[in-house]
């Protein structure tokens, strides 16, 4: 058995779907789930030790019963439970490194607005160095859809292209890999010239993402991928490609910034507007 996957839980419907997609997901895997619950660290105050001794029975009766519900669903799933200390962002990340996977549920804006990625969110997102998937409340199980992994022709990472191939594999599903080329700025000039631009690049980039792909396609020969160009905006391009994908993947640099950790704008743009769960992938 490998790694488990580590899902954090606070008792809404979105970690609710989390809890259920990622035990989905191990079952595929063959692996285990650990939940966990992460708080706030109380105030060493006499004032919070009422709070305190209530609200840690209460973490502790959601993690067991998560645990029981995801153990119905699947009775041969390992699930373990841990309450953390530590806060969320902090607890969730160092949680994250005993696992292969961390899942997080994040509120869905209504229609096809996509998520609402809070704060904790966006700061786990960029911190984590495991893959991170967030999952609506309404994307609660594993879909057997396309996953539609975005692809920087010029900078390729492997470790998204193997993340993609291996989730389409256990899923006995498809790759699209999707690349968005940004129109040169004199493009603007008039909408006559956007056909001439698509005609003169796509052949040669498409051909660039079939040889990026070749390997990945040896490997994975249960996968069928297909490349794909768009013009346009990366982030916006990408997230109107998703269309019936039951899994988007996307890279993130693992760079850091004085201003700390981030997840750049393609992968802010996904996150907050894809449909379908959404799968953060780490690289150098």
């Amino acid at each position: 058995m490998t790694q488990s996957i580590v899902v954090g839980i606070d008792g809404t419907a979105q970690a609710n779907a989390a809890a259920e997609w990622a035990a989905d997901e191990a079952v595929l895997r063959g692996t285990g789930v650990h939940l966990v619950h992460a708080r706030e660290p109380w105030p060493e105050s006499v004032a919070s030790l009422a709070a305190r001794e209530s609200q840690e029975p209460w973490a502790e009766e959601l993690l067991a019963r998560t645990a029981e519900t995801l153990r119905t669903r699947h009775p041969e799933l390992p699930v373990t439970t841990r309450l953390l200390t530590a806060g969320p962002v902090p607890g969730l990340v160092a949680a994250a490194e005993a696992g292969d996977l961390l899942v997080l549920g994040s509120r869905a804006l209504g229609g096809v607005a996509g998520y609402l990625v809070g704060s904790v969110g966006l700061t786990v997102a960029g911190a984590v160095d495991r893959p991170l998937v967030l999952v609506r409340a309404l994307d609660s199980s594993v879909s057997d859809g396309p996953v539609t992994v975005g692809v920087d022709a010029e900078q390729p990472a492997d470790v998204v292209l193997e993340f993609a191939f291996g989730e389409a594999s256990r899923r006995g599903t498809g790759v699209n890999a999707v690349y968005a080329q940004q129109l040169p700025p004199y493009a603007g000039l008039g909408p006559a010239m956007v056909p001439d631009i698509r005609a003169a690049v796509t052949p040669e980039i498409e051909r660039s993402l079939d040889g990026l792909l070749d390997p990945w396609r040896a490997k994975f020969s249960d996968v069928d991928a297909t490349a794909r160009v768009v013009i346009g905006s990366a982030g916006a391009e990408l997230v109107q490609a998703t269309g019936d994908a039951g899994l988007v993947v996307v890279g993130r640099r693992t760079r850091r910034s004085a201003l700390g950790a981030h997840i750049g704008s393609v992968a802010h743009a996904v996150l907050h507007h894809s449909r379908a769960p959404v799968a953060l992938v780490p690289h150098d």
